[in-house]
């Protein structure tokens, strides 16, 4: 495999790739305005356009890159003497402008980039050996002339100086010794200096022998016959201060016998091509939005950095900080789009002017996130100070046509340590960063090997977890709810654990923040309601109508018909809606705007019971107690377990708050009998805890209605 082929990225999307029509018709008028004159009927170009599309697009979508077939692309816009300087520069853009959608991702991106390289690389390339054949043609004409027999001498220099004169590339003539003999009005004009000025010059003054050693090793091979040409891309400064670039290609020629008589330098100036790729180059390695360098460009530097580094010596060690806007969707959400890109722009011009002259990198990572590389960093303090610095100048209120923004950031800040590479440090960095916001948010937070260990493990839990529904991993179990008046089991919790492949039985509390922060807690929560109504019709038809009370999360309200889903499972499994319990936490209660309340009040409706758990330890806000329709309150288990005084009193005063609305009242994490006792004198409901019962699977369920104290 080629170099090429692994840095080729990976296949462009194909959903957002346009079709080679399209391609073709966008293609097609850059071609002929940019054209002089058109070298075939129109009829015949648009037919070429297509058919090269179509190889672009062949090449954009294979799943290995293979830059040949760009480079043909690229060789036959030459063989249809499409040579018009702005040609290459326009093709590249239309493929920039077509397939930028679908260039995504990083991987995509290199995709499109290295297709634009390849294809200007064999535009290049065709476009050098057709001059080259120019090259030879006019070599040979230009010896014919001058070794023809003296009877045709003047016919023959007159037919040379026809054809040095009017070459439209440059041609210089040095002797063996790099003295410069003769040089064409193309090469004069190239280069800046009168045909007097180049014949006291020498090849050094062109191609200096210390900026060009593997030119000067191959001259003398080139004398002797090894090479047949030598050939240089190199800049070159005017007499006027304007630099060019020039190609030259340098052959010798020869005698009757082969021997080497003279230098013959063709020259040909390449300046545009080489400003474009150079645009090219930049483009790839800078954000279009802020001109700041990109994460290509970032993790180079990065890179090159890590290297200069002794394994775990002293010293200077390069270290990130990683940032991230707080609540930069509320200004795109509210200002627009467009605010949002200038406030970025206005952002990264601070941040530069900032932290650049002090030698840092800034870099945007994408979206709303930037990085800034200290590449020597002395200690942990030093990489603090630079993130001080970034705060306190992203806090300072932007001003925005007629808004004035004011913004936070957090930042995840790294040191460098031991063999950590480039991707483990940024990933570091990421998880730092997260721990900052989680902390508050517009303030920064330092890099500790413990939180980062626990947040890669919560972060591969939550990428597993999608596999683990299809496989269906998580298992239902079941806490029994005993009447306190006369310690019977009148309900069971639905509980829901992971049985991880490993073989770990995984707690809720692991893993459902992470179900509700992807959004994975609404199928789940689907399953374990089937589930649960599914056991309640077995346990029905044993002779027990037991309540079913299942937890459901905020989002399973506002982002999912929950009351659709309800109907259709007590319809399937035809059970009284008055035997399912739905349970929500104080804080999905208050912070859920809109949707819950009308939810809620449509399944009390049908009959279905709504109980609000850990009720004491969220809002307090007693106002919805009136407004929902509320049936039962789960106290939560630190009043129960609470041993002052204080606790016993809150305890009392919850029931009794409870009770006066005519609520139950359930008694969480009940672990003694001392516990049930109080409960019981208080006048609370229910009870469910580890002095009854644990949770258990559904074929202990009936055992436990016929004693709770079953183990």
């Amino acid at each position: 495999m080629t170099a090429a082929e692994v840095e080729g990225g990976d296949p462009l999307c194909v959903q957002a790739v346009l079709e080679a029509d399209l391609i073709r018709d966008r293609w097609l008028p850059e071609i002929v305005d940019g054209a002089r004159y058109l070298p075939l009927p129109m009829g015949e170009l648009r037919q070429l356009m297509w058919t090269l599309a179509e190889q672009l697009l062949a090449v954009a979508r294979a799943e290995r890159f293979d830059p040949e077939g760009a480079r043909r692309v690229g060789r036959a816009l030459v063989d249809a003497h499409l040579t018009e300087p702005a040609v290459l520069e326009r093709t590249n853009l239309v493929l920039g402008e077509c397939l930028a959608a679908a260039a995504d991702t990083p991987g995509r991106l290199r995709r499109l980039l290295a297709l634009q390289g390849a294809l200007g690389r064999g535009y290049a390339d065709a476009l050098r050996r057709r001059t080259l054949t120019e090259h030879e043609t006019i070599t040979t004409a230009a010896l014919a002339a001058r070794i023809t027999a003296d009877e045709a001498r003047w016919a023959s220099e007159a037919r040379f100086s026809a054809v040095f004169d009017a070459a439209t590339v440059g041609i210089v003539v040095f002797a063996l010794d790099g003295t410069s003999l003769e040089a064409n009005r193309a090469a004069c004009e190239m280069v800046g200096h009168t045909v007097d000025e180049l014949r006291t010059m020498t090849v050094a003054h062109f191609v200096p022998p210390h900026q060009e050693p593997a030119f000067w090793a191959d001259l003398p091979r080139l004398c002797k016959g090894a090479l047949d040409r030598v050939t240089v891309e190199r800049p070159y400064q005017r007499p006027d201060g304007r630099r060019i670039w020039v190609d030259t290609v340098v052959s010798a020629v020869r005698d009757a016998e082969g021997q080497a008589r003279y230098l013959l330098a063709m020259v040909n100036e390449i300046t545009e091509r080489m400003e474009l790729q150079q645009r090219l180059t930049y483009q790839a390695q800078h954000d279009p939005l802020t001109g700041l360098p990109n994460r290509s460009l970032f993790f180079d530097r990065l890179r090159s950095s890590m290297r200069l580094v002794c394994d775990d010596g002293p010293g200077p060690r390069p270290g990130v900080c990683y940032l991230d806007l707080d609540g930069f969707k509320v200004v795109n959400d509210t200002l627009g789009h467009h605010t949002g890109d200038r406030l970025l722009q206005a952002i990264a011009d601070r941040l530069r002017d900032a932290l650049a002259p002090l030698g840092h990198l800034v870099a945007r990572m994408g979206g709303d996130e930037f990085v800034v590389l200290v590449e020597r960093s002395p200690d942990r303090q030093a990489l603090e100070d630079v993130a001080t610095l970034a705060l306190d100048t992203i806090r300072v209120p932007v001003h925005i046509d007629e808004h004035v923004v004011a913004i936070s950031a957090s930042v995840g800040v790294v040191r460098h340590e031991g063999d950590t590479g480039p991707e483990e440090l940024m990933k570091a960095a990421d998880t730092t960063l997260y721990s900052a916001k989680h902390a508050g948010r517009g303030r920064y937070a330092v890099f500790d090997p413990e939180r980062h260990r626990s947040d890669v493990l919560r972060f591969e839990l939550s990428a597993q977890m999608p596999e683990a529904l299809r496989r269906d991993d998580f298992r239902v179990v079941y806490q029994p709810l005993v009447r306190l008046a006369d310690e019977q089991t009148v309900g069971v919790e639905a509980l829901v654990r992971w049985q991880h492949p490993d073989g770990e039985l995984i707690g809720p509390d692991r893993f459902i923040p992470l179900a509700e922060e992807t959004g994975l807690v609404i199928p789940l929560g689907r399953r374990v309601l089937h589930e649960a109504c599914r056991q309640a019709r077995n346990w029905r038809d044993a002779g027990h109508d037991l309540i079913i009370s299942v937890n459901v999360a905020a989002r399973q309200m506002s982002e999912n018909d929950l009351v659709g889903d309800i109907a259709t499972v007590l319809a399937e499994y035809d059970m009284p809606a008055e035997l399912l319990q739905l349970e929500l936490t104080e804080r999905d209660l208050m912070g859920t705007p809109g949707r819950p309340a009308a939810a809620l009040k449509e399944l009390a409706a049908m009959g279905v019971q709504i109980a609000i758990d850990d009720f004491g330890t969220g809002y307090s806000n007693l106002s919805y107690l009136r407004q929902l329709p509320v049936h039962n309150l789960k106290l939560a288990g630190n009043f129960v377990a609470g041993s002052a005084d204080r606790d016993d009193v809150i305890l009392r005063a919850l029931v009794k708050l409870a009770r006066s609305l005519a609520l139950d009242v359930t008694a969480e994490a009940v672990e003694t009998r001392e516990q049930a006792e109080r409960l019981r004198s208080y006048g609370c409901t229910n009870a469910q805890g580890w002095y009854y019962a644990p949770a258990v699977s559904a074929e202990r369920v009936p055992d436990l209605v016929r004693n709770p104290f079953v183990r």
